[in-house]
C-alpha cells in the first residue's frame, strides 16, 4: 500500500476532570496505547506521532510504538488552546525537517473503542472522492426534534414544539461527532467547518462510541469495552 499519510495524537498533560486522563490505566493499558495502537494496526500511516508536553506521556507513547519527535511548547498545551492549532503546530515542525504529506488524520488520545477498520474506510472515502476531510459520527439515539430545554423557571420548553405530536420515526434522523478520528487532504484547503459539506461522515455503531470527559464517561467506556471483549 502506497502510504504519504501520517496520524497525530494530541495528549496534553494537563486534565482537570480526570487527572492524568491519556495515560490513566484502561483494563491494563493506558488509554492512549489504544489510539496509537489502532493507528499502527490500521497500516495507513508513515508515522504515528504524538504531541504532548508531558514527558512521561512521550515515554509511555514511544513505547507502544508512537514517535514523539517534540515536546509541545506549553502555550499549546494550556485549557485554551484548540486542536487546529496544535496539529498545525506539529505539521510545520515536520516540514520544517521536510516532511510533507498528503494526508493527516488526528486521532484522540481518548478512544479506546476505535477499530482500525473505521480509519481504513474513512481513508478510502477521503481517497476516492473530491471532500477534504472524513471524520468519525454517530446517529443520535432519539430525535434531536423533539428535544427541550429547561427555562429559568425550572420549566420544559420545546426548541420545537410542531414536533410534538410527529412520531419519532417520521423525524429525519441525526448525527453527532464521534470523537475519535479526523483525516484531512493536506493539498487542499476549505472555508467549511467539519461537519459540512466537505466532509464525509464515516457513522459508526453507537455501541463504539462514548466521549471521556468525566468519571461517569469513563465507567461507561469501561462497561462497554468489556461487554465487547466478551463478544
Amino acid at each position: 500500500m502506497k502510504k504519504n499519510a501520517i496520524a497525530i495524537i494530541p495528549a496534553r498533560g494537563g486534565s482537570k476532570r480526570i487527572p492524568r486522563k491519556n495515560i490513566r490505566d484502561f483494563f491494563g493499558k493506558p488509554l492512549i496505547a489504544y489510539s496509537i495502537e489502532a493507528a499502527l494496526k490500521s497500516n495507513l500511516f508513515e508515522k504515528v506521532i504524538v504531541t504532548t508536553d508531558d514527558e512521561e506521556i512521550a515515554k509511555i507513547a514511544k513505547e507502544y510504538g508512537a514517535e514523539v519527535p517534540f515536546l509541545r511548547p506549553k502555550e499549546l498545551s494550556d485549557d485554551f488552546t484548540n486542536t487546529k492549532d496544535v496539529i498545525d503546530h506539529a505539521l510545520a515542525y515536520l516540514r520544517e525537517r521536510g516532511e510533507k504529506y498528503d494526508y493527516e488524520c488526528t486521532i484522540y488520545a481518548t478512544a479506546p473503542l476505535l477499530q482500525s477498520k473505521y480509519l481504513v474506510e474513512g481513508f478510502e472515502a477521503l481517497k476516492n472522492s473530491d471532500a477534504i476531510n472524513a471524520f468519525s459520527a454517530t446517529s443520535m439515539p432519539f430525535p434531536i426534534w423533539r428535544t427541550f430545554k429547561v427555562d429559568e423557571n425550572g420549566r420544559c420548553e420545546m426548541f420545537w414544539p410542531q414536533n410534538y405530536y410527529k412520531r419519532s420515526q417520521d423525524l429525519e434522523e441525526a448525527y453527532q461527532d464521534a470523537g475519535q478520528f479526523y483525516w484531512t487532504k493536506l493539498n487542499k484547503t476549505s472555508n467549511e467547518i467539519m461537519f459540512a459539506k466537505d466532509s464525509i461522515p464515516i457513522i459508526l455503531p453507537r455501541h463504539l462510541v462514548q466521549d471521556i470527559d468525566t468519571l461517569e464517561d469513563w465507567e461507561r467506556a469501561e462497561f462497554m469495552y468489556e461487554v465487547l471483549t466478551k463478544i
